[in-house]
C-alpha cells in the first residue's frame, strides 16, 4: 500500500491536518478542533501525525477492483459512523457480518493488497487479494493491546461482481475479508490512545492499573466520546491478564445508563456518571469504592485534575467522592511527600539525593549501619515508607535489612548465596507496596526467586511459570504488589518480561507464584536495566537489533511511541524513576556517574562516582 495507493487513480478517502496551534484542548468542557486545512489524498499516516482526520467516501461507480480494495482499506482508518461508507465497499451479507469492533490487528505499515489471484479455472466473477504485512500487536474486543515479535500476516479480501440494482449494471464488491480491523501502526496510534482503567488489588484497598486503547475521538461503533469510552471499558471489567488478581466493587451487570454516549465535566471538572438499576445495590462503603475507580481511569484523559466523581442509578445519587478523597486508594500509596533518590557512594555507603532547583546537590547518608560503612553495599532497596532499607553487599554474598532512620546495630544476614562470582551471586533487591521484600539468588547451582514477608524471617521460594533455562538477572516489584518486571538472560540475550504475581491460601500463609510471563520489550534485542516509571509504565535501558543504547518508556503491555524515546546517555547500567512522574529519572552511567534527567532538559551529573540509584521501592 503506500504512495502505491493511488496507482490506481481512484476516489479515496482524503485527509485533512488538523490545524490545533497552542490552543490546550481538554476532552472535558466545551473545546473542540477546528476541522480546517487542505484536503490531502495520502496514504497511510505519517508517523506523529496525530492530528489527521481521514474522511472515508463510497465507491465510485464502474469502480475497478483494486480501486475497491483500496478504498475499504483507507476507510477502515476513518472515524465514519459505523464505518458506513466503508460497508459501502462491500456486499450487503459481508456488510451484515463484518464486526469491525471485534479487534484489531496492528500491522508496522499499512497492510499491502498484493493481487489480484483468480479462482481456478476461468472464474471471473470473483478475485482474492491477499493482504500482506508484518503483524507487531493485536488489540483485542476487551481493549487490551498485545504487542508480538513480528510476524508475517497473511489476510485475505475477496470481492464478486453483483448486480448493482440500477441500471449501472455489475458492479465488484467485497464478500469476504478479516473481522476487526487491520491497520498499519501510524494508523493506530492516530486513531487510539492509552488510558488506565483500575481496579482494586484483590483482597486489598489499594488500586491496580490495567491499560487498554480507546478511539482518541469518537468511537465509530458506539458513538461514544473518550470521556464515555473510558468508563464503558472499566465497567466491562478487566482484561483477562490482569483478571485473576483484581476485584471490581461494582455490582454484576453495572452498565451506563441505556442510551449515554457523552459525559461531559463541569466548570468545576466534576463528573456526574449515570449507571443503570444494577449499581443502585451498592452501599455508600462500595459506592466511594467505585467512584475511586472512575477517578483514577479519568485522570488519564483530561489535562486538568479531576475535581470530583458523582455516580447516579436511576437518576438517584449514589455517592460523591472528591479527587483528594480516592487519593486513600492509590496504587503507590506514598505518605504524601515527594520520593527521594538514593545511591550507593564510592565507599559502599547508603546516601540520599537532594539536589535543589538552583542545581546544587546535597549529599546525605541515612542513618544506620547502611550509612556509616558498617557494611560495605553494592545494590540497595529503599522500602516505600523509608524507614528502613535492603542491602547487598559489594561482593553480592549477603543480603541485610537494617533501619535508615536510627543508629542501630546491624542485624544477622537475611540471605547468603553460595555462587563462584559476583554475577551469580544475588540480584538488587526490590520493595512493593505490601511492604514484602524480593530478591533472586543467580547461583547456577540453585538459581532462585526469593521473596521475604514484610521483610523479614525466612525466605520463601517463588515458582515462576515458563522461566524454563532462563535465568533472573534483575527484577522490580510494582507499587501494588501484584506484577514484576523480570530481566531474564537465556542463550546471550536478556529480555525483559512482566508477570503476574499471585497469592492464594490464608493471607496469614499465603503461597505466592508468578505466572504468565508477557515481553514488555520485545523490540529490543537486549534489555541492560529497568524501572517502574507509574502504575503501568516502565523506564528501560536496552537495544534494538543493530541499534545503539537507548533509554526509552514502555507500557507493560510492549506499546510503545517516538515520544517515549529520551535523550541519549552512554553506558547506562542503572536506571530510577519515582512513581511520581514529577520526579526526575535517575540513572547510572560509567560515562557521567550518576545522573538525572529534569523534565524538559537533558542529563545532568549529580555525583561523579557511586552506583544503584534507587527511588523507593
Amino acid at each position: 500500500m503506500g504512495a502505491d495507493r493511488s496507482r490506481y487513480g481512484r476516489r479515496s478517502a482524503v485527509r485533512v491536518p488538523v490545524v490545533l496551534g497552542t490552543l490546550a484542548l481538554l476532552l472535558a468542557g466545551c473545546a473542540s478542533i477546528p476541522d480546517s486545512g487542505d484536503v490531502e489524498p495520502v496514504k497511510a499516516s505519517a508517523p506523529g501525525e496525530s492530528q489527521v482526520r481521514v474522511y472515508a467516501v463510497p465507491p465510485r461507480d464502474k469502480a475497478e477492483p483494486d480501486e475497491i480494495v483500496d478504498g475499504f482499506l483507507e476507510a477502515m482508518t476513518s472515524d465514519d459512523p459505523d464505518f458506513t461508507m466503508a460497508r459501502k465497499y462491500l456486499t450487503k451479507q459481508a456488510a451484515r457480518n463484518w464486526q469491525p469492533e471485534a479487534g484489531t490487528t496492528v500491522l508496522r505499515a499499512a497492510p499491502d493488497p498484493a493481487g489480484p489471484k483468480e479462482p481456478s479455472g476461468t472464474d471471473s466473477t470473483s478475485l482474492t487479494y491477499p493482504l500482506y504485512g508484518d503483524r507487531i500487536a493485536d488489540v483485542d474486543s476487551s481493549h487490551a493491546y498485545e504487542w508480538l515479535a513480528p510476524t508475517k500476516y497473511n489476510g485475505r479480501i475477496r470481492l464478486v461482481r453483483q448486480n448493482s440494482g440500477g441500471s449501472e449494471g455489475k458492479e465488484w464488491r467485497i464478500d469476504s475479508l478479516p473481522q476487526g480491523l487491520v491497520l498499519g501502526e501510524s494508523d493506530f496510534q492516530r486513531n487510539y490512545r492509552p488510558v488506565n482503567k483500575y481496579y482494586f488489588a484483590s483482597g486489598e484497598n489499594w488500586l491496580v492499573a490495567d491499560p487498554v486503547y480507546i478511539r482518541q475521538r469518537i468511537d465509530p461503533t458506539t458513538r461514544m466520546d473518550p470521556v464515555t469510552q473510558a468508563v464503558k471499558v472499566l465497567l466491562d471489567g478487566p482484561t483477562s491478564w490482569l483478571k485473576p488478581v483484581v476485584d471490581s466493587p461494582f455490582p454484576a451487570g453495572t452498565a451506563l445508563q441505556k442510551g449515554t454516549t457523552s459525559l461531559e465535566f463541569d466548570d468545576r471538572n466534576a463528573l456526574k456518571v449515570p449507571l443503570n438499576d444494577k449499581a443502585s445495590k451498592a452501599g455508600r462503603p462500595q459506592c466511594r469504592r467505585m467512584a475511586a475507580q472512575l477517578l483514577f481511569t479519568l485522570r488519564g484523559l483530561t489535562a486538568t485534575p479531576v475535581g470530583q466523581v458523582e455516580l447516579l442509578a436511576d437518576g438517584s445519587s449514589l455517592c460523591v467522592l472528591s479527587g483528594d478523597q480516592a487519593e486513600e486508594f492509590a496504587p503507590d500509596r506514598t505518605t504524601g511527600r515527594p520520593d527521594n533518590p538514593y545511591f550507593v557512594d564510592d565507599k559502599g555507603r547508603l546516601s540520599l539525593l537532594d539536589a535543589s532547583g538552583d542545581g546544587a546537590v546535597d549529599r546525605t547518608r541515612v542513618i544506620g549501619p547502611f550509612g556509616d560503612g558498617g557494611v560495605k553495599l553494592g545494590a540497595v532497596a529503599v522500602a516505600r515508607d523509608e524507614k528502613h532499607a535492603a542491602g547487598v553487599t559489594d561482593d553480592a554474598r549477603a543480603l541485610y535489612v537494617s533501619s535508615i532512620l536510627s543508629d542501630s546495630e546491624l542485624g544477622d544476614e537475611l540471605l547468603s548465596s553460595h555462587g563462584g562470582r559476583p554475577e551469580d551471586r544475588l540480584s538488587a533487591p526490590s520493595w512493593d507496596g505490601r511492604g514484602d521484600l524480593w530478591v533472586a539468588d543467580r547461583d547456577p547451582a540453585k538459581a532462585r526467586l526469593l521473596w521475604f514477608e514484610e521483610g523479614a524471617g525466612t525466605p520463601r521460594e517463588v515458582p515462576v511459570e515458563g522461566l524454563g533455562s532462563a535465568r533472573i538477572e534483575a527484577l522490580r516489584v510494582s507499587a501494588d504488589g501484584v506484577r514484576i518486571a523480570l530481566l531474564l538472560t537465556e542463550k546471550g540475550r536478556t529480555t525483559l518480561q512482566i508477570g503476574r504475581v499471585e497469592r492464594h491460601g490464608p493471607a496469614s500463609d499465603p503461597t505466592v507464584s508468578v505466572v504468565q510471563l508477557r515481553s514488555a520489550a520485545p523490540q529490543m534485542e537486549t534489555v541492560t536495566a529497568v524501572s517502574w516509571a507509574g502504575p503501568s509504565r516502565l523506564v528501560v535501558v536496552g537495544k534494538e537489533k543493530g541499534g545503539v543504547q537507548q533509554v526509552r518508556y514502555l507500557q507493560t503491555d510492549g506499546s510503545t511511541s517516538a515520544a517515549g524515546v529520551l535523550p541519549g546517555l552512554n553506558q547506562v547500567t542503572g536506571i530510577a524513576a519515582a512513581d511520581d512522574d514529577r520526579q526526575p529519572l535517575v540513572a547510572d552511567s560509567e560515562d557521567a556517574g550518576i545522573v538525572r534527567l529534569p523534565t524538559g532538559a537533558n542529563w545532568q551529573t549529580l555525583v561523579k562516582v557511586g552506583s544503584s540509584p534507587v527511588y523507593p521501592g
